[in-house]
């Protein structure tokens, strides 16, 4: 009897241990299918874009110089200031031009009065002739006296004209409002002036508001932008309707629009690039002839095309790819050929259809071949817009 109880008591102890080794042995649950958050294409029209380097060029560049030679008297700016058009820059001694055009004057006095005497002379001369008092020779004498009067007159006339010029020229004016260097010359000193490669340097002017954006762009670039323009769907022209916009070093994004208002007429030889140039607005004075900036110009007319957040994209040593999610909800991997990026929006060219349905959130649970627990999103925030 003891011996029976023994063994009950050990086969009940051996139940447990045996049930916990059975269940030791069996397989643990397989763990659900990550969640992952998809959504199909957006559908939008775009343009391509094409990004150039490029230098801010004052629409007006003008070297002061004087126009006659003299001391210099004054100067009426402040280095550096902004001056309008007409404001006075330089003065030259005025007095030795001054005199000049005294001079002129009483000699163009002179001729015109003795102008009223050879007309007086010719006067009588024509009746002496006709009265048979005087030869012909001698009234032939008078009338020539009388064109050399006229023409000594007009003579005079114009050099009192090239006087008046002479002494307006003493005063320097702005030719266009902008912004003025320092002064090259203290006054004092005798500056060389004239339409020679000699004159004196006085001063520089660049205006500022509107300013240029001239850029260079290839040989291949060149010949898409007038295909598209011959076809009708102008996308960077010289006819001033095409929209670009630039972007400054320090800045992230292309917030100044501007338009282009000429490409040149020829290809440059020794680089293979056409020089573009474009216009913008400069109220705030911000821009500077001289600073560089990065254009961005149309490069396409307008196309239908399939967007995706950036962040859906992954990459397989060169390739990219995305992950779509079938109707039996495996995610597949999918190549795709990116383009350009619009707001947080990625242009697709190749490999999507509108109706696929890409992982936007979750890439890094999803793999490959596997099922996924989707949950469905809208298309991509309505708020990311093309830029124009």
């Amino acid at each position: 009897m003891t011996v029976h109880l023994r063994s009950i008591t050990i086969l009940l102890l051996l139940v447990p241990m045996l049930a916990a080794c059975s269940d030791s042995n069996r397989a643990p649950p397989a763990p659900p299918p990550p969640t992952v958050t998809v959504a199909k294409p957006v559908q939008r029209n775009v343009i391509d874009h094409d990004e150039y380097v490029g230098r801010f060029v004052a629409v007006d560049a003008v070297e002061v110089r004087a126009r006659v030679s003299g001391y210099l008297d004054g100067v009426h700016f402040n280095d550096g200031q902004i001056v309008k058009q007409g404001d006075l820059l330089f003065t030259i001694d005025r007095r030795p031009f001054q005199n000049t055009l005294d001079q002129a004057r009483a000699n163009l006095a002179l001729a015109r009065s003795n102008l009223i005497y050879t007309e007086a002379d010719l006067a009588r001369g024509k009746q002496l002739l006709r009265d048979k008092t005087i030869a012909e020779q001698i009234y032939e004498q008078r009338a020539q006296a009388k064109r050399n009067a006229e023409a000594s007159v007009q003579a005079n006339e114009a050099a009192v004209r090239q006087a008046e010029l002479d002494l307006q020229f003493t005063e320097l004016r702005a030719p266009v409002t902008g912004r003025i260097g320092d002064r090259r010359v203290s006054p004092g000193n005798l500056i060389t002036g004239g339409t020679t490669g000699t004159t004196t340097l006085l001063a520089t002017i660049v205006s500022l508001d509107p300013i240029r954006l001239e850029f260079t762009f290839d040989e291949a670039a060149y010949l898409r932008y007038e295909r598209f323009s011959s076809s009708g769907r102008e996308v960077t022209g010289r006819g001033g309707s095409v929209i670009v916009a630039a972007k400054l070093i320090d800045e992230a994004d292309f917030v100044h629009r501007g338009y282009m208002d000429f490409v040149d007429n020829v290809i440059d030889k020794a680089s293979g690039t056409i020089r573009g140039r474009a216009v913008f607005a400069n109220t705030e004075e911000m821009f500077t002839p001289g600073m560089f900036a990065r254009v961005r110009v149309p490069g396409s007319p307008a196309y239908p095309a399939l967007l995706i957040p950036d962040a859906a994209i992954a990459s397989e040593q060169a390739r990219k790819y995305v992950l779509v999610v079938d109707g039996e909800n495996t995610a597949q991997q999918r190549y795709v050929t990116p383009g350009q990026l619009v707001g947080n929006l990625r242009v697709i060219k190749d490999g999507l259809k509108p109706e696929d349905r890409i992982v936007v959130n979750g890439l890094m649970r999803a793999r490959p071949g596997a099922k996924v627990a989707p949950e469905e999103q809208a298309q991509a925030d309505a708020k990311t817009s093309v830029a124009k």
